[in-house]
């Protein structure tokens, strides 16, 4: 970590050890490319070791990939020491994994609840809970969880990913409110028309994909690189003094 004091320090991430959740695609995929590019050593973590793979090829740097399933709760406690025997124990953590099911109100599942529920809401805080110790005990973390559009709005065939998201809002206040006293700072980006792997089905439309466009002040859907800044804002020191909020990264979608 650069100690200098200029602008760029504050967003120098070197020396830092950083999980990522989600790696393998989208969004998840980008964060962990760019904080290892900005001098992290990263560890990601999804359930495809191919797409894992290609991504520590993508990204150079320090890198380290984990194949694992994060719904397993009972597993979680033998992952984070996975995480932490490369490089050591995170002091950053992105949670860039998610599910939307897309089932409609009538038509919501248990088995479609259940594994929304657990994978957007459940494991970011039971991941997070397992590496605080660590950070608390250096004086300064970041967890970054992902939010969205549907965290304040609500969506057709949204009911499960919608409540999820919502969550995200409260559970980032609440781990503000137990761990930033002890340097560990919790926010939560809310993304939003991005073209991944969750919103396949809405790019795969045309006009929807404009309508959406023209929704936002900026008058255009997200690209990769306009998450870059926003992370590492809330990933480095340029954030010391912001936590238990939620940052709409959505071209002014929610503004309007």
């Amino acid at each position: 970590m650069a100690e200098d004091g200029s602008p760029a320090a504050l967003f120098d991430l070197g020396g830092r050890v950083a999980c990522v959740t989600g790696a393998s695609a989208g969004l998840g995929r980008r964060a962990a490319t760019v904080l290892a590019r900005a001098g992290a050593s990263v560890v990601g973590i999804a359930r495809r070791q191919a797409e894992l793979d290609s991504w520590r090829a993508e990204a150079g740097g320090a890198t380290h990939a984990i194949a694992a399933d994060l719904m397993d709760r009972d597993g979680l406690g033998a992952l984070a020491a996975a995480v932490s025997a490369p490089f050591g124990p995170p002091e950053i953590l992105v949670h860039a994994a998610g599910l939307n099911s897309r089932e409609p109100a009538g038509a919501v599942t248990d088995a479609g609840w259940d594994a929304t529920l657990a994978l957007n809401l459940e494991t970011p805080f039971f991941l997070s809970q397992h590496f605080a110790p660590d950070m608390l005990a250096k004086g300064w973390g970041r967890i970054v969880t992902f939010a969205s559009l549907q965290t304040t709005r609500a969506f057709p065939g949204g009911v499960a990913y919608g409540a999820s998201k919502a969550g995200i809002a409260q559970l980032t206040r609440s781990m503000a409110e137990a761990w930033s006293s002890g340097g560990i700072n919790a926010n939560a980006i809310g993304p939003g028309f991005f073209h991944t792997e969750l919103t396949a089905a809405v790019f795969a439309d045309p006009d929807r994909a404009a309508r959406n466009a023209a929704q936002t002040c900026i008058g255009r859907n997200g690209a990769p690189e306009d998450l870059d800044g926003p992370l590492l804002f809330l990933c480095s020191d340029a954030s010391a003094y912001v936590t238990g909020q939620v940052l709409m990264v959505d071209g002014g979608f929610t503004a309007k």
